[in-house]
């Protein structure tokens, strides 16, 4: 890596990884052999009047990978955000693997380096829907493996028989009498298809053990089914072999193939002798597992949040003191009787409410993070929590949010704060712009009246043009970037004018820099790769410090 670019942590305008002008003492000036747009202006968090606004942060979210590397979006994000997000790299789920292993080295490397910078971090969800260590908590909430006694099903007894009544498939079995010292057989003729014994149920999850006597007259072989299920092996069907002239003992062990519900053990495959069939036996194991009960399942997840948030908050050891505590909790369209959304549920998926219970879900979550926060030397004082939902233009989706927070508030849940995913579009469309706006001020309003902290992430913008089509980073114009910028700057204006000041906890960059959208505050220099910055840099500027 380039050494001036492993430096970048002290500060300086970000413009390309060989050009930055690094210095102890940060200058608002470029690098003078790099040229750029908007070179006049200092980095975005310097705008802000923090005299004004004590409680407002301006943070960008990042992969930790492209953060560790400590390159260009490193030496941006620092520079110009008061804090860094980390989205679903930090949630659980890319953490702890299916055995329970929880890999916190960048996370440590990460929390190390911003540390020694001076720099903070939103911590990430501490619990969600998405982004969880499902095969972890499938582990752990599994069925409990119990001790479990065979059961008989059925015994056939040929030597006492006098007619066989069962089912032949194909050819005509008979009982041969007086076949052995005066006993009694069945008699399977060659290349016929005959269930040995049948007319018992079948147990699903049951292991099955079918024991039976044959005797041939010449050296054989047959296949044998056990209820709809061929007895394979080596991918092939497994051969029984019988040798010629004594009784044989034949013990068949299966499962019955899904779905099957009549049991029974055909056998097939001689085409050189005849066999004959004394006693058949059939027993099982049912399955040597039980479903955890509601209390156990309960322990269970009590446990894996614990070890989460004690493993979590021993690595961060005080350093994160804002988190987003809950991901989208809510329903898209599952309604309670009060008309308000539910939160989202799973029959095929652990989700924490489903075992916490709704009501329950944020207190608990919030008191086991408290209490591991403060083990490791996290002041009480400073921790913040957030719930963080998408959507909430829609006033329904706000109303319920609003209902649910009032819900753990009264069950003695910690909430601090709101984070507001955005989902934001400009419209070349005079009338959905308008629109647009209305909405934005409406859905600020109603998170006003909440008393609640407010942070805005995923403030990325996307432009549409007058039909509604997405115009690509790469086909905007300079016209067109100005108006996106525009309405930056007016959502920015619209959170510092509409959330009281002490009430604000800030806005998050959901991009830094263009993808295939023209979202960033830099665009990406076709030849060079640099991060050039745009119009929507000075919008940021301007805006924050209140033009």
């Amino acid at each position: 890596m380039n050494k001036i670019c492993s430096l970048l942590a002290v500060g300086a305008l970000v413009a390309s990884c060989a050009d930055y002008n690094v210095t102890d003492d940060f200058t608002a000036d470029p690098d003078p052999t790099y040229v750029e747009p908007f070179k006049e202006y200092a980095p975005v968090k310097s705008y802000i009047d923090r005299e004004k606004y004590a409680n407002m942060k301006l943070g960008a979210q990042l992969k930790v990978s492209d953060f560790n590397k400590q390159e260009l979006a490193h030496a941006a994000a620092v520079t110009n955000f008061d804090d860094v997000a980390f989205g679903s790299s930090l949630m659980s789920g890319a953490i702890i693997n299916e055995k329970g292993m929880m890999n916190f080295l960048d996370m440590k490397d990460l929390l190390d380096h911003v540390e020694e910078i001076g720099g903070e971090v939103f911590g990430s969800p501490i619990v969600a829907n998405a982004n969880q260590p499902e095969g972890w908590l499938n582990m752990l909430t599994a069925p409990i493996e119990v001790q479990v006694a065979t059961i008989e099903d059925k015994n056939v007894d040929y030597t006492t028989m006098e007619e066989f009544t069962g089912t032949a498939i194909s050819g005509k079995p008979s009982i041969e009498k007086n076949y052995d010292d005066g006993t009694n057989a069945l008699k399977v003729p060659k290349r016929a298809k005959v269930y040995i014994v049948e007319g018992f149920d079948v147990d699903p999850l049951g292991e099955y053990t079918v024991t039976f006597y044959a005797q041939v007259d010449k050296d054989e072989s047959i296949i044998c089914t056990f209820s709809d299920n061929k007895i394979q092996e080596g991918g092939k069907d497994k051969k029984y072999t019988l040798k010629a002239g004594k009784w044989v003992k034949v013990v068949v062990e299966a499962k019955p193939a899904e779905g099957a519900t009549a049991g029974y053990l055909m056998i097939e495959g001689n085409l050189n002798s005849l066999v004959y069939i004394q006693k058949v036996q059939v027993s099982h194991k049912p399955d040597s597992h039980r479903p955890q009960t509601e209390q156990e399942k309960r322990d269970t997840i009590n446990y894996a949040l614990n070890t989460w948030c004690d493993g979590m908050m021993k690595i961060n050891a005080g350093r994160i003191k804002s988190f987003d505590l809950i991901d989208e909790a809510l329903d898209a369209r599952a309604e309670l009787e009060n008309g308000m959304l539910d939160l989202k549920h799973s029959d095929t998926q652990i989700f924490w409410q489903d075992v916490l219970g709704s009501e329950q879900y944020a207190p608990v979550v919030s008191r086991v993070a408290s209490a591991a926060y403060q083990n490791y030397g996290g002041d009480p004082a400073l921790l913040k929590f957030f719930i963080s939902e998408t959507g909430l233009e829609d006033q329904k989706r706000y109303e319920s949010l609003k209902y649910w927070i009032g819900v753990w508030d009264a069950n003695g849940a910690k909430i601090d704060g709101v984070n507001v995913k955005l989902n934001l579009t400009f419209s070349e469309d005079a009338e959905k712009q308008a629109a647009n706006e209305a909405s934005l001020n409406t859905l600020l309003d109603n998170l006003a009246s909440m008393g609640k902290l407010i942070r805005l992430s995923n403030f990325d913008i996307k432009y549409q043009d007058a039909s509604g089509a997405n115009v690509a980073a790469k086909q905007i114009t300079e016209e067109q970037r100005l108006k996106l910028a525009d309405f930056y700057a007016f959502v920015i204006k619209s959170y510092m004018s509409r959330i009281p000041q002490d009430k604000q906890a800030g806005i998050c960059k959901g991009n830094m820099v263009d993808t295939s959208d023209p979202v960033g505050l830099w665009a990406i220099d076709n030849n060079s790769k640099d991060w050039v910055r745009t119009s929507v840099y000075k919008a940021f500027c301007e805006a924050l410090r209140g033009n």
